[in-house]
């Protein structure tokens, strides 16, 4: 039931049809004509003016000026909501397709001859030109509630972007946004390179909320914290009574990011027992879900990102060389903060707003010197490191933040300080660059193992495979 009334304009130059159409609509009160004008000009001079109108009712060959279809679309270029009917006197395209294809194309709504049974009392047959008004104010109101509906999703999606904004002015960065926007316009696969900590999964989701399938799901899946004989049945999904203990159906990931994007984190970890499932989802598009006998098609974009050489573990069979050539169809590499180092205090400043904000506080300021600690600092653990100290420098400090809290907060010991906050160079005692190199690499090495928790951990972040590393640290005496 239609509870606002339905306002009108008519573009009529004929005084005669003018009174026909509002002796069909008086009857309906809550049908209104709001203005009538005789030329297309006036029209468009009125809509501009006041956004009012619901329908518009206008004879195709108005005299003089601007009529027909190209009134129709400068209408239409003012407000696309505007519903409009068109009568005409012309009865000879009262059968004529092609002219009802203009019209349409043009963007009328609906169109009839002036002509009825009764051509001195109404306009066209009165029931039918009514229920034309009804149908059409009802389309206009779908449009603009499909509209708003559109503008809030656009927003929601403009808001998740300004939250996983990437931040950074570096040269590196710069390339790296100017990828994930080159990228976001494509649907191929993507495997994301980059080191633990460096933020590959916030790049996979705003090439993601930049592409066509920013409406939909956006499925982030860790493929090495699911257990390898899980791993089907959470990413493919199982029938009731597949297995034991399948009590009822369940879709797996796929299907649930059906249409959107799928992101394989830590892609590396992926079962190899498991990969054959995942190729055919890359090649045909379909799942084989577990107690299923049809195949089930589904539509996903696969963003895959790894910490590892993939091409390596391809040449020792540990990881499939089809399914590899299927994901890495385009390459990003997401550079570490050693990389772009003059991206950490915007990121430092930027995050200690961030959590200030959410504990009420007026972000402290650095002290000289302190935040040159933080610049030289190797930042094993990147971007989420980052995070972890400058939430503990917040912790540490309220209004300004000194060298001895920066130390605090990265966990330096006193003895490393004291040895890499520089070099005494001595001109009495110059020794041979070989020499300087193995005591930086000892010093080094026994940094970032304190910084880890096993020495396979700490083989990682220096880019060793566990023996290298057992090797160099027993040579340097640290074994």
């Amino acid at each position: 039931m239609i509870k606002n009334p339905i306002r009108i304009l008519v573009i009529e130059d004929e005084e005669f049809d003018i009174r026909r159409i509002k002796r069909t609509v008086a009857p309906f009160s809550q049908i209104i004509i709001s203005d009538v004008v005789s030329s297309g000009s006036d029209a468009l001079n009125l809509i501009s003016r006041k956004n009012i109108y619901d329908v518009i009712i206008m004879d195709f060959q108005i005299a003089g000026g601007i009529m027909g279809e190209e009134l129709i679309r400068e209408i239409k270029k003012i407000n696309p909501f505007i519903q409009i009917i068109v009568v005409t006197k012309m009865t000879i395209y009262q059968t004529d397709f092609d002219f009802a294809n203009r019209l349409i194309q043009a963007g009328a709504f609906w169109f009839c001859t002036k002509y009825p049974g009764d051509i001195d009392s109404y306009i066209y047959q009165p029931t039918d030109f009514i229920l034309s008004i009804v149908n059409a104010y009802e389309k206009k109101q779908l449009e603009l509630e499909h509209h708003n509906s559109k503008k809030k999703l656009d927003q929601n999606i403009l808001d998740i972007l300004a939250r996983k904004n990437i931040i950074g002015k570096s040269p590196a960065i710069e390339k790296l946004k100017q990828q994930i926007n080159q990228y976001a316009e494509s649907n191929a696969n993507i495997i994301i390179y980059g080191k633990s900590g460096t933020g590959k999964e916030l790049v996979a989701l705003n090439i993601h909320y930049l592409s066509s399938r920013k409406f939909e799901y956006f499925i982030p899946i860790n493929c090495g914290s699911i257990p390898g004989e899980l791993i089907e049945s959470e990413l493919f999904g199982f029938e009731k009574g597949s297995f034991t203990g399948a009590q009822e159906s369940r879709a797996g990931l796929f299907e649930q990011a059906n249409g959107g994007t799928v992101f394989l984190d830590e892609i590396s970890e992926f079962p190899l027992s498991a990969q054959s499932k995942l190729l055919r989802v890359l090649q045909e598009g379909q799942i084989d879900k577990i107690g299923r006998k049809k195949d089930y098609r589904v539509d996903v974009r696969i963003i895959a990102a790894t910490n590892k050489d993939l091409e390596k573990m391809v040449t020792e069979k540990q990881f499939r060389e089809d399914l590899f050539y299927r994901l890495n169809v385009l390459q990003i590499y997401v550079p570490d903060l050693a990389e772009r180092k003059e991206d950490i205090p915007i990121l430092i400043e930027y995050y200690l707003d961030l959590y200030s904000k959410e504990m009420g506080r007026i972000p402290p300021e650095f002290e000289s010197g302190a935040m040159e600690i933080l610049v030289s600092y190797a930042w094993p653990g990147n971007i989420r490191q980052l995070q972890n100290v400058t939430q503990r420098i917040l912790f540490l400090c309220q209004k300004t933040v000194s060298r001895e809290a920066v130390f605090n907060a990265i966990g330096m010991k006193m003895d490393y300080r004291e040895k890499t906050s520089h070099y005494d160079f001595n001109p009495e005692n110059i020794v041979a660059l070989k020499e300087v190199e193995k005591q930086f690499k000892k010093e080094y090495l026994k940094f970032v193992r304190e910084q880890s928790q096993t020495d396979a951990e700490a083989a990682q972040k220096l880019g060793l495979a566990p023996p290298n590393y057992y090797r160099i640290a027993k040579e340097l005496g640290l074994k």
